[in-house]
């Protein structure tokens, strides 16, 4: 079986650098299009049934606005 995971992404701290969008090997990740409260377009999880918990998007993240967590069963 596949693993699953989750995204959450912290918008007010996201800078908009989008290196996690890059790092993303399954392409979960994209440009918001709306602004945070200081202008910024955060990362935002767009296709989150892809998630695969690998981590990759929390460890490029510089301002540690990303956490990844593993899935069991079918949640979502």
């Amino acid at each position: 079986m596949a693993r699953r995971g989750k995204v959450i992404i912290d918008r007010e701290l996201c800078k908009g650098c989008y290196l996690c969008v890059a790092s993303c090997p399954v392409k979960v990740l994209a440009e918001d299009t709306e602004p945070n409260s200081t202008g910024t377009y955060p990362a935002k999880a767009v296709h989150l049934e892809k998630c695969i918990a690998c981590g990759n998007c929390y460890q490029v993240c510089p301002d540690v606005c990303i956490a990844v967590y593993e899935l069991e069963g079918d949640e979502s």
